[in-house]
């Protein structure tokens, strides 16, 4: 269940149906996602009170059109033995400025591409990708969801937003296989560091990319009406 707290206007949480009809009437036009990490605001405007929250939560909606942003709150409830998860989007004002960091999605495409190449060429020098059974299985499940043909954005994006955000999730996926899986074949500190700093470039760069690609249809109508 998804809710939404602290829309003006309303003094308990509403539905999501209500609260975009809410978010309309007071002027959204659309909405761009924010994906931060510490050190890095991915999306995000400010002020500091939405920033921390959004940190800590490491997603957000920041709206266009009116200076309101949503954060998500996962929580539990029901009796034990019929305990559920809902999520309850809170809404605060926001800055109205360009969000932080977010390249064009020609950017994002030219950046995935490089940064693989790049990670690629430094572990294959390092001999240090080996991954093990564990990994590859994981890796061999991943590829199997994928192939199921999900539509990964809605109808309307152009299809370069289609082709970056699946190579961006591609990208990611596989980074937090290699970060969950140990060092892979790294056998000293060094190793495991110039591993680590290997793979750090590219899952911010995947990052930036999911977020190009998701907010690639507002970015285009804030252009077109400029």
């Amino acid at each position: 269940m998804h809710r939404v707290e602290g829309l003006p206007g309303e003094s308990a949480p509403v539905g999501l149906t209500l609260a975009l009809g809410r978010l309309r009437a007071l002027g959204v036009s659309g909405l761009r996602v924010a994906l931060p990490a510490p050190g890095h605001p991915l999306g995000l405007s400010g002020p500091p009170e939405f920033n921390a929250r959004a940190l800590e939560a490491e997603e957000a909606v920041v709206c266009h059109g009116a200076a309101f942003g949503l954060v998500p709150e996962v929580r539990e409830a029901g009796p034990e033995g019929d305990v559920h998860v809902e999520v309850v989007w809170r809404c605060l004002p926001v800055r109205e400025a360009p969000p932080a960091d977010v390249p064009s999605l020609g950017e994002a495409e030219r950046e995935l591409a490089e940064a693989l190449r790049e990670a690629t060429e430094v572990l294959t020098r390092l001999d240090v990708a080996g991954s093990g059974p564990v990994a590859e299985a994981a890796i061999d499940a991943y590829r199997a969801r994928a192939e199921r043909g999900r539509e990964v954005l809605a109808p309307g994006y152009p299809p370069r937003a289609v082709r970056v955000l699946e190579l961006a999730q591609r990208v990611g996926a596989l980074v937090s296989l290699a970060g969950a899986n140990g060092h892979g074949a790294a056998v000293s500190a060094s190793e495991m560091a110039a591993r680590l700093a290997a793979l750090r470039p590219v899952e911010r760069t995947a990052r930036r990319a999911q977020v190009a690609a998701y907010n690639s249809v507002v970015e285009e109508r804030q252009r077109g009406a400029e």
